[in-house]
């Protein structure tokens, strides 16, 4: 974690640098002596939020007390990987559930009355991934 602190206080620094280069230049580059905002606000709150960032691992960091794998000299890669999950590989209901969600979408871009069946198709696609365990061949 100690080093993902540096890393966003150093990107704050950076940020906060380059909100005050690019205010300065759009200043002086343009001719009509005036600031583009737009750049120089977006650059400066980017700064902030990376300052609130590392404030705040800093300081969990500093309570937990823990060390990431990343932060020690003698980890492996192996140290870092976190438990993944069961997934099911035969599994159609994601499949499902996606074309769903697009019929919304095209329902919201073509015709209200579309997302009705996506919404219909949605549930029943949800509902059966979620109990797919629960009956058949790979009931539990």
């Amino acid at each position: 974690m100690r080093t993902n602190v540096v890393l966003f206080w150093v990107l704050a620094v950076f940020f906060l640098l380059s909100a005050a280069v690019y205010g300065f230049w759009t200043y002086v580059a343009d001719g009509k002596n005036h600031v583009e905002w737009v750049g120089t606000v977006s650059m400066a709150l980017s700064a902030i939020l990376a300052g609130f960032i590392a404030f705040y691992v800093g300081r969990v960091h500093s309570a937990q007390g823990g060390e990431l794998p990343e932060d020690r000299l003698d980890a492996n890669i192996d140290d870092g990987d976190a438990e993944l999950g069961f997934f099911s590989p035969w599994s159609w209901w994601p499949i499902l559930l996606a074309g769903s969600a697009a019929l919304l979408f095209l329902g919201l871009a073509v015709g209200f009355w579309i997302c009705f069946i996506a919404l219909g198709v949605g549930i029943i696609s949800l509902v059966g991934w979620v109990f797919e365990y629960y009956r058949g061949n790979f009931a539990r």
